[in-house]
C-alpha cells in the first residue's frame, strides 16, 4: 500500500511516496503553485496518485515547539480537506514539528549549496513527514500483534 506524503507550503509542495510495503518513504519533486491557479497543484497531485498507486495521504501539520497549531495549521488543514475531496481518498494531517529544520541539517551534512538546498528542502521534508508517520504505523502494528 502506497502513501503520499506532503509538506504543504505556501508556494511549493514537498512529496514524497512510500514503497509498496510501506517501510520507506522517499521523494519525489517539489512542486511550485501559484494561490490562484491551485488546480494545476492538484492536478499534478492527481497525477501522482495514479502514477504511484497511492491509496492514502499523509499531509504534514505545522506546530510549534510546545504542539500548539501555527496559523499555517489552518491553511494545512483546509487543504487537506480540498485534496480529500479532489482525490477521494484518505488524507491524514501529521505532526510536521521541526521538519524542515531536519530537512536543511540533512542537506548541510551533505554539503549542498544554499540553493541547491532551496531546490530540494520541500521535497526532503515531505520524506521527513513521510517516514516519521510509517514508522509509528509500523511501531503500532507490532504492539497489537
Amino acid at each position: 500500500m502506497r502513501i503520499l506524503g506532503l509538506d504543504y507550503g505556501t508556494t511549493t509542495v514537498g512529496v514524497a511516496v512510500s514503497d509498496p510495503l510501506g517501510l520507506t518513504a522517499q521523494g519525489i519533486e517539489t512542486i511550485h503553485y501559484a494561490e490562484h491557479k491551485k488546480n494545476k497543484l492538484f492536478e499534478r497531485l492527481q497525477e501522482l496518485v495514479f502514477r504511484y498507486q497511492v491509496q492514502s495521504i499523509v499531509v504534514g501539520l505545522p506546530k510549534d515547539l510546545i504542539g500548539t497549531e501555527s496559523e499555517r495549521a489552518e491553511a494545512s488543514r483546509a487543504f487537506a480537506k480540498s485534496l480529500r475531496r479532489r482525490v477521494r481518498l484518505p488524507v491524514e494531517l501529521w505532526d510536521e514539528r521541526l521538519t524542515t529544520m531536519a530537512a536543511e541539517r540533512i542537506l548541510l551534512a551533505a554539503d549542498l549549496s544554499r540553493r541547491k538546498r532551496k531546490k530540494v528542502i520541500d521535497k526532503e521534508a515531505a520524506v521527513l513527514i513521510l517516514q516519521s508517520y510509517l514508522d509509528k504505523k509500523r511501531l503500532e502494528q507490532k504492539r497489537d500483534e
